[in-house]
């Protein structure tokens, strides 16, 4: 099959985990992802990637006032919140947060929930760097099943699509193809984990009629 050219817009939004820490930028599972749709025959642009390594759910939302995206994008991707559970920060406030964020994706995506992707978040209490870190996984676990609980509830409110990646990372994020060099972010293989679980997801977005 010809691969189609570019004609539909993506916009990602994120953190450390959508921008790719520690990997080359054609590791990062939102262009896995682009690419992978267009070897299906959907003609998916690259993605416009809004994220940075540390940011929390705020810190997201300041950024994309500066970036200043409009609406028109035919699928709009996110994953936020490891950072507030990092830095300690309240379920109360991520729930609105989240869920702002996910009222501006939906508007990115000219008001079609049903072109927005929602990802979990991964649990970096796996990794060697938590090991290292003093911190305890158990709890780290348990605070982002909260996190990821918030978000799923406020995707089934607004009839957001939800994948789960967490089980993977928990699965695999100890191996060390699993992990970029700092022993904490995922390594493009990782990321390929991921794109293999929102593949399906975004396939059927992209193909259903608006």
């Amino acid at each position: 099959m010809q691969t189609p050219a570019p004609t539909l817009r993506y916009l990602a939004l994120g953190d450390s985990y959508t921008i790719g820490e520690g990997i080359a930028g054609d590791g990062r599972w939102p262009l896995q992802l682009a690419q992978a749709l267009r070897a299906d025959g959907i003609a998916l642009a690259d993605p416009w990637i809004i994220a940075t390594t540390g940011w929390t759910t705020d810190e997201l939302s300041a950024a994309i006032d500066a970036a200043r995206p409009a609406p028109g994008f035919d699928l709009v991707s996110l994953l936020i919140g490891v950072n507030n559970q990092y830095r300690g920060r309240g379920l109360d406030e991520y729930r609105a947060q989240f869920d702002a964020l996910l009222a501006r994706a939906i508007g990115f995506a000219s008001g079609r929930a049903g072109r927005v992707l929602v990802l979990s978040i991964p649990d970096w209490g796996v990794t060697p760097f938590a090991a290292g870190s003093g911190r305890d996984p158990a709890t780290i676990a348990r605070e982002l099943d909260g996190f990821n609980a918030v978000a799923r509830a406020q995707c089934a409110v607004r009839d957001v699509a939800f994948v789960d990646i967490t089980a993977v990372s928990r699965e695999r994020g100890a191996e060390a193809a699993m992990l970029a060099a700092d022993g904490l972010h995922p390594s493009a293989a990782m990321h390929a984990q991921w794109t293999r679980l929102a593949l399906p997801v975004a396939r059927r977005l992209l193909s259903a009629d608006d």
